[in-house]
Formats: structure tokens, C-alpha cells, sequence
């Protein structure tokens, strides 16, 4: 990519959403960093010019840095115009795109982005909408040298590059990964921002979609070495934790699957089974969960239920999601600690677990 005939090296898109001005506030906070040398040219982008100028505003607050704001393009583009999306793609080398659910908004930066020679990363955590680019956008990415990088948070750096990491340090050959999530809140409890909610209403409503798809792409299966990993129950106990866990619904599992594939055909490496949980704690929270989980699966089924669990997101997850997510306390005390047990084997003996 010829970044040197781009304005902007860098393009955060939905700057002033929840997510996007910590993404935007992260930014700044690389470029200002004294150990960077030079910074690079970068914008925010999004419908209101006015809120993307207070979200550079309180970053510059935050970061001790009164001329941030004058420092960082704005561009203003919305979704739903796609001149205006080709407009933003032309002047960046990268979209950091943090506009979701992405089954929704994702489909349409991500064409821009090829069309106009831009790369694209996004922090999506929707394997329908993670496979689906994938198979109607590789080859014409590949064509344009540009990259289209989905789940590039949360989900799922841990995961997958937790995998790779104990392929790296168990001795022996490493046949088979379980994750268990762990989330740790402080004296205000633990709150999540409804995007993730949103995105797990209409993933679970449109799952049969993703079969589809998946049967549909003709993917080889990936090759088992070793005993086959064995699924836990829905509810199962992990003694090593000392809790309960549940299979984490995110896109950890899709993309670490992929990743195995790739390294399997590309570069002969030994495949990795995954599987990942999430850890509940006690009872008391597991007979919360199952509660919440019925009334989850009642509704999804349904148009009317599907928007009675967007519109009340709070009431329907217990406590868990809001539409304001986490104030600035939550978030100070809050945080995520990923626990992985590897199994591998040696030539001739039995696999082992560590």
C-alpha cells in the first residue's frame, strides 16, 4: 500500500461510539507516547462533527495534551452512504472500524475498503459475519493487497494467540487447548455496554444461517491428532479453577479454527483441537444464569421477543448488559484474566495435561 499518497495512516470509524472513543483515546495515547519517535497522521471519522470533536476533546483531557484535537483529521461519513464511506477509504491506509453489530453496519466499510485500497480491522465477535467476509472478500482483498482483519479485540487475540503460546512452550506435541474466561469486578459489580448483547439476540436468532454457510463454504475438516477433545456439559466444574463454567458463545472457537486450518495446509503445522468456557463461579450464580438463559431462548425465537431483549437489556440479562455500560469505576476495577490447559503427548507416550 502506498501510504506515503494517503493522508492518514490511520482512520478510527465510529469514533464517538461506546467503543469507538476508547479505541480513539487508545490511539492518542500511542502517538503522544514518548518512546514513538514520529507519529503518524490519523482521523476519526463518524455522522456528528460535533461529538467527534469532544471525543478528541476528553482524550486530550485525559492524556494531558491541549492540542490534540487541532492534531487529528475528522471526516464526516455515514454507513448508510456509500460515497461517503469510499470518501473516508480513500484517505486512510487503515479503517479501524468499530461500528457494529457488524452483521448490520460491517459489510459495507469493508467493500469500500477494497474497492478504494484501504485495510480494514475490525473488533467483531460474530462468526457469521467473520466466515461470511471471509468467503465473499478474500480473493478480491488478496487481488487489491489490502488486509481485512475481523476480531481484533477482545475477541480474539486471547484466545488465539493463547493457543499459539502454548503450542510454543509445551513440551512434547500440543493435540488439544481449553480456555476458561474469568471476568473480575470490583465493589460496583460488573457491567457490560448492550452492543455485545445485541450481537449475541440476532446470532443466536439467525443461527441457522451460519450452518448454512458453513456447509455451504466446503471447508476440510481440520485433521484430530491425538484423542479426541471431549465437549463439556452445557454446566460443567472445573476443579484446577475450583468453578463452574460454560461454553463461551463468542467467536473464539471459529477463529481459532481457521487459524489451525491455515497453519495446518500452509505451513504443515500439527493441528490444535480448542474449545473455550467461561467461569460462572458458584451455584448461586449458575442457577442466576440459568434463569436468565431461559428467558434468553424464549425470546430470540421470536420478533417481538428479539425486540423486547434489545430494548430492555438490563432486565433480561439480570444485570449484566445496559444500554449505558460500565461507568469509568467499573471499568477501573474491572478485569479479564484467560486460564489455559494444554493437553500434548510424546512418541509412544500417553497425552498429559498441564
Amino acid at each position: 500500500m502506498a501510504t506515503q499518497q494517503r493522508p492518514f495512516h490511520l482512520v478510527v470509524f465510529g469514533a464517538s461510539g461506546f467503543t469507538g472513543q476508547f479505541v480513539t483515546e487508545e490511539v492518542a495515547r500511542e502517538q503522544v507516547s514518548p518512546e514513538r519517535r514520529t507519529s503518524l497522521p490519523w482521523a476519526v471519522a463518524g455522522r456528528c462533527r460535533e461529538k467527534l470533536q469532544r471525543v478528541l476533546e476528553r482524550a486530550a483531557m485525559k492524556l494531558g495534551r491541549p492540542t490534540l484535537p487541532s492534531e487529528v483529521g475528522i471526516i464526516i461519513c455515514d454507513i448508510t452512504n456509500p460515497a461517503s464511506l469510499d470518501e473516508m477509504a480513500k484517505q486512510a491506509a487503515v479503517v479501524l472500524n468499530c461500528v457494529g453489530p457488524y452483521r448490520f453496519y460491517g459489510e459495507p466499510v469493508v467493500r469500500a475498503c477494497i474497492e478504494n485500497g484501504a485495510s480494514c480491522i475490525d473488533i467483531c465477535g460474530e462468526p457469521q459475519f467473520l466466515e461470511l467476509i471471509y468467503w465473499k472478500y478474500h480473493e478480491k482483498a488478496a487481488e487489491k493487497g489490502v488486509y481485512i482483519i475481523g476480531s481484533s479485540g477482545f475477541d480474539s487475540i486471547p484466545a488465539d494467540m493463547g493457543v499459539i503460546f502454548t503450542t510454543n512452550k509445551m513440551n512434547g506435541t500440543l493435540t488439544a487447548v481449553e480456555s476458561f474466561l474469568t471476568l473480575h469486578s470490583g465493589p460496583e459489580g460488573l457491567c457490560i455496554h448492550d452492543g455485545t448483547w445485541k450481537s449475541a439476540v440476532y446470532g443466536f436468532a439467525d443461527k441457522s444461517q451460519l450452518k448454512k454457510l458453513r456447509n455451504e463454504s466446503h471447508l476440510k475438516p481440520v485433521p484430530v491428532v491425538g484423542p479426541k477433545l471431549k465437549r463439556r456439559w452445557p454446566v460443567s466444574y472445573c476443579r484446577e479453577l475450583n468453578s463452574y463454567s460454560i461454553p463461551f458463545l463468542g467467536a473464539d472457537v471459529s477463529v481459532v479454527k481457521r487459524t489451525q486450518c491455515y497453519l495446518h495446509e500452509n505451513l504443515e503445522q500439527s493441528p490444535v483441537q480448542y474449545a473455550a468456557y467461561v467461569t460462572m463461579g458458584g451455584i448461586t450464580s449458575i442457577i442466576k444464569l440459568m434463569f436468565a438463559g431461559l428467558f434468553f431462548l424464549f425470546f430470540v425465537r421470536f420478533g417481538i421477543g428479539r425486540q423486547l431483549l434489545v430494548k430492555f437489556p438490563w432486565l433480561f440479562s439480570f444485570g449484566y448488559f445496559s444500554k449505558q455500560g460500565p461507568t469509568q469505576k467499573q471499568m477501573d476495577y474491572s478485569s479479564v484474566g484467560l486460564t489455559i490447559f494444554g493437553q500434548s503427548y510424546y512418541q509412544g507416550l500417553n497425552p498429559g495435561r498441564s
